[in-house]
């Protein structure tokens, strides 16, 4: 270790252990809020279908609402299975949002403002990942018009996702566990002052590219 990094230690604020234990219980719990939650919003359209405020819902809805319950083992459709995990996705996302800006600001407390949005997405790829997950982005590119992309080759958060049910499951677990990342990235931005996108790309675990698109006049 060199001195300057001994004089200097990077931040780091995250328990990385507690933040993969987090992200596992978040997902569980956000799939039992949203079934609760759904079952919920069909039986109150359907107390208020019968009593004649709302059209009744389709047949089809109804059959599926009624295999629909919380626990249940039963096969669903893999279309519901995307919706339920749709709706998990952007819930975890929203959270790490809301850790994102806070932990940003909390970074940032002590720097001068950021010249421009390239200077700000390097203090993303260095200063952030090496706080939350304890290295440097691996690659950083820019097609100087608001797109970015960073590429990390071994994302501590999908080092251990696996499934005994296949590469697919895998693939599937990762993407999911990637949304709560890609919150925390996005809502360091805003705290920031850049308000995009940020899109998880994920084909081989764990390797993990992140494309961040800003407007073109940041």
């Amino acid at each position: 270790m060199s001195l300057v990094a001994l004089a200097d230690p990077p931040a780091v604020y995250v328990d990385g252990a507690a933040m993969d234990c987090l992200v596992i219980e978040a997902v569980s719990a956000l799939r039992a809020s949203s079934a609760v939650a759904a079952a919920r919003a069909t039986k109150i359209e359907l107390e208020m279908a019968q009593a004649g405020f709302v059209p009744p819902p389709p047949v089809a809805k109804l059959q599926h609402s009624s295999k629909d319950s919380v626990g249940s083992n039963t096969a669903r459709p893999h279309s519901y299975v995307d919706e339920e995990d749709e709706g998990v996705r952007s819930r975890l996302e929203a959270i790490g949002l809301h850790v994102g800006a806070n932990y940003a600001e909390k970074l940032c407390r002590d720097r001068p403002l950021f010249s421009d949005s390239l200077d700000a997405i390097k203090f993303i790829c260095k200063e952030l990942w090496v706080s939350c997950w304890d290295k440097q982005v691996d690659n950083l590119r820019t097609n100087h018009r608001g797109v970015f992309v960073l590429q990390d080759n071994t994302f501590k958060p999908l080092t251990r996702i696996s499934s005994w049910e296949g590469r697919a499951e895998t693939l599937k677990r990762a993407k999911l566990a990637a949304a709560f990342p890609a919150g925390i990235i996005r809502g360091a931005l805003s705290r920031m002052g850049l308000h995009g996108t940020v899109t998880p790309e994920i084909t081989a675990p764990p390797h993990c590219t992140f494309q961040i698109k800003l407007p073109k006049n940041t």
